[in-house]
């Protein structure tokens, strides 16, 4: 069993700093967990004290069955994965690996082995008798990483390992660490600010705000039901946009209404229990970029289409991002690369209502999806 189980974690630093409050997360036997969150969240001081790197302030860590509070790093079946990758410059990559196996004196045959089936599944066997210093960054990225797998450890833990790759080789190795996760079976935790890594990788993510969990979900549902406007807008790119407005009713209708255009709600959200208390109040309203469409077909007798200026255009190949205004608020529109709209238009767009999330205005919580 490789489950992990932070119980009421709190580290606080002297001075009345609190990097983590109550952390409370059961991570399953080999699950790929993602910690993701704007820099100072608290993300990587929760590796670290998984890790045994830093010590927990109060609450209990169990790994397995064991409460591991008090035990070594050495001693606690993980393997961490680091940044900048940790590698001894004046060993080779097979003697990088082996480094940690020799300390435990392991058999020669059986360091022999492990390295180079490590070697094997991560494709850098003709690497073996190279120093760090010849290797490119993806190179030395599999090295830190096989490293690890040689340990046969009961947890990866991996603080933000592909922040120092080009674009291209970070998006490869992403798909890399998912067949790696595949092929050893072994529980991942891995600290990440990027969140398509997050949105790729995770098997459950866990979405942090200053040293707070905000929601813990899979990829999917952190996308469609965000519990705040936190989570909605760092989940998904470009981000979701955010309209102030008020909600009115008229008959058994409800619309919101901001820059002077009315959009009615689905039956399914106007019915909603939820939102009977904010009939007349301010809210904000939040729209994912694919769900407003400029597409030249949008139907004239529906109730949720209007007229905004078009600032910039942005192709990114397979789509386009439309940057728009209609009075003082900004839309960002993720259409078809087949559009025609340019910088410069006065266009019509249409929304899709029923993926509209509606959120209280002071808590910043979730009322409907």
């Amino acid at each position: 069993m490789a489950s992990i189980s932070l119980r009421h974690i709190y580290k606080k630093y002297p001075g009345g700093v609190t990097a983590v409050s109550d952390f409370n997360l059961e991570v399953k036997d080999k699950e790929f967990l993602v910690l993701v969150g704007p820099s100072g969240c608290g993300k990587t001081t929760t590796l670290r004290m998984i890790a045994g790197l830093e010590e927990i302030t109060e609450g209990e860590l169990f790994i397995g069955d064991d409460l591991v509070n008090d035990v070594a790093p050495k001693d606690r079946k993980i393997a961490m994965v680091f940044q900048n990758y940790a590698l001894y410059p004046h060993m080779t990559v097979f003697e990088n690996m082996a480094f940690g196996l020799k300390l435990n004196k392991t058999p020669k045959e059986e360091i022999k082995r492990r390295v180079e089936e490590a070697g094997r599944v991560l494709g850098i066997t003709h690497l073996l008798d190279r120093k760090p210093k010849a290797l490119s960054g993806g190179q030395k990225q599999r090295v830190a990483l096989g490293r690890a797998i040689v340990r046969n450890p009961k947890v990866f833990l991996l603080d933000e390992p592909l922040s120092n790759l080009d674009a291209k080789l970070r998006a490869s190795m992403r798909t890399e660490l998912t067949k790696l996760h595949n092929r050893v079976g072994t529980t991942f935790v891995y600290v990440t600010h990027d969140q398509v890594e997050a949105m790729t990788m995770a098997t459950r993510i866990v979405v942090m705000k200053d040293g707070l969990i905000q929601q813990v979900d899979t990829p999917q549902n952190l996308y469609d039901s965000p519990c705040n406007i936190f989570v909605a807008g760092f989940i998904g790119t470009p981000q979701m946009n955010f309209m102030n407005g008020t909600l009115t009713k008229k008959g058994d209708d409800v619309y919101f209404n901001f820059e002077g255009v009315s959009l009615k709600l689905p039956k399914d959200k106007a019915e909603a229990p939820e939102l009977a208390e904010y009939i007349g109040k301010e809210v904000v309203a939040g729209l994912r970029p694919e769900c407003i469409s400029d597409s030249a077909e949008i139907d004239q007798a529906a109730e949720n289409f209007f007229k905004v200026d078009v600032d910039v255009t942005e192709l990114m190949g397979a789509e386009i991002y439309l940057y728009l205004s209609i009075g003082e608020s900004n839309l960002i529109a993720r259409v078809s690369s087949r559009s025609k709209t340019r910088a410069g238009d006065n266009i019509t767009v249409s929304f899709d209502m029923s993926r509209l999330h509606i959120f209280d205005k002071d808590t910043e919580r979730c009322i409907i999806h």
